[in-house]
């Protein structure tokens, strides 16, 4: 390996692709012995089952700024349209075939025109939104959900995270995340990072005289 291929190897970005694969690989054993029943299951995604929030994570994996570009001007710039669309691609006949496609992008490096972190925020909020309706549970790396939680802080880019936290002071009781000022809103990393885009059922997970506030804010939106 030469000097700019182990540089490259050690760069932020390789290190959050890293765990993007590793928790798309986690997430695909996982679901191995789902029933047929159980991937009918609603998820935390309003009006979207967990087979079908897996193939908006293979749509997301697959889609290049090109492709994406291309199939927001096809939909006229509706962007939920495109969503739609371009996971009834990726869903396959049967459930079974939603897995095994999603099973060959976890290596995969392609994205819309995001950041990379936000890809990982993609990844490992919407596993949730699959795990947690199925009763699965992981625990994630602290280094993991620490990023994702910081990027949400600072953006409404992806989903709006930023602007349901404005006047909190949220604290993780497992890691290094702390953010903001005013009434405090405690709990693990990943239930502030659930909460801050908009997932109601993990405020139940959180303390603090902050949190019927941002319970308002995510039921208004």
């Amino acid at each position: 390996m030469t000097g700019s291929e182990l540089s490259a190897d050690r760069s932020p970005v390789t290190g959050v692709w890293s765990l993007i694969c590793t928790e798309r690989a986690a997430l695909v054993a996982d679901l191995a012995d789902v029933s047929d029943d159980q991937w009918m299951t609603p998820s935390l995604c309003t009006g979207l089952t967990v087979r079908e929030v897996l193939a908006h994570l293979t749509a997301g994996a697959s889609l290049n700024a090109v492709r994406w570009l291309a199939g927001v001007i096809r939909c006229r710039f509706d962007f939920d349209k495109q969503v739609a669309m371009r996971l009834a691609e990726q869903l396959g006949v049967t459930p079974a075939e939603t897995l095994e496609r999603f099973g060959r992008v976890v290596p995969s490096r392609t994205k819309p025109p995001l950041p990379v972190v936000a890809m990982l925020g993609e990844t490992i909020v919407h596993a949730q939104d699959i795990r947690r309706p199925l009763g699965m549970h992981r625990d994630y790396p602290t280094d993991a959900v620490t990023r994702v939680a910081e990027y949400y802080k600072g953006s409404d880019q992806v989903v709006l995270a930023k602007g349901r936290i404005g006047g909190l002071r949220l604290v993780a009781d497992d890691g290094p995340f702390t953010t903001g000022s005013g009434a405090l809103v405690l709990g693990s990393t990943l239930a502030l990072t659930m909460a801050m885009t908009g997932r109601m059922a993990y405020l139940d997970d959180l303390e603090g005289d902050g949190v019927e506030l941002l319970r308002e804010r995510c039921a208004w939106s």
